[in-house]
Parts: C-alpha cells; sequence; structure tokens
C-alpha cells in the first residue's frame, strides 16, 4: 500500500514561487505552518530555483526578494534549510536567493550567538 499523494506537488509549489503574488503568499504561509508540509515547500524551492537558473532572463532582484520574504516569514526550524538550499549551488539564481535570505536575518533570529 502506498502513502497518500503529495499534495502539492514540486511543481505547482515552484509555480507558487514563481508568480509569487498575495494568494500564492499566502499559499507558502500555509505550508509553511504545517510540518507535514516542509518536503513539499523544499522540494517546489528547489524546483523554482533550478528553473530560475535555467531560465534565458535571470531576474535575480526577484529571487533576492524571494529569499528575503522567505527568511522573515518561515519559521526557525526551516531557516537551515532555507540557507542550505542557497548554498547548493553557485549558480547567480542561487547566489540572489542567498543575498535576500541573508539579508533577512532569518538564520540569525533562529539560532542566535551566545
Amino acid at each position: 500500500m502506498s502513502g497518500p499523494a503529495a499534495f502539492p506537488d514540486r511543481d505547482t509549489t515552484a509555480s507558487k514561487f514563481s508568480s509569487f503574488g498575495e494568494a500564492d503568499q499566502a499559499f507558502i504561509k500555509l505550508l509553511m505552518a504545517n510540518l507535514e508540509q516542509d518536503e513539499n515547500l523544499m522540494a517546489g524551492l528547489y524546483r523554482h530555483l533550478d528553473l530560475s537558473a535555467e531560465a534565458r532572463f535571470l531576474n535575480s532582484l526577484k529571487l533576492e526578494k524571494l529569499g528575503e520574504w522567505l527568511g522573515n516569514e518561515a519559521p526557525a526550524r526551516l531557516q537551515m534549510r532555507l540557507m542550505e538550499a542557497a548554498r547548493s549551488s553557485q549558480h547567480p539564481a542561487y547566489q540572489a536567493f542567498k543575498a535576500g535570505l541573508t539579508k533577512s536575518g532569518g538564520l540569525q533570529r533562529a539560532f542566535p550567538s551566545a
């Protein structure tokens, strides 16, 4: 017997990151609120970053704003995983996302220095 199908799938989540309007932000906040959706959220983020890296035009400002928003909105349990995603490639798309994530200070808030 297989488990339930993953909803939302990574492509749906990636499209929410890509369009990133108010309704999409509410959807992503809802995913972040549910611990059981962490894997789907991260799979969608990786998919979005990969698609951005393959795109003909790199919108680094949009990726930086996404990183900053996630750094400010994501719960502490996700901050390390978000930074791992940002550091997983040297491509400028990932670097732009990392710049926004770093600017937000979310990792420092989640794990304050002693």
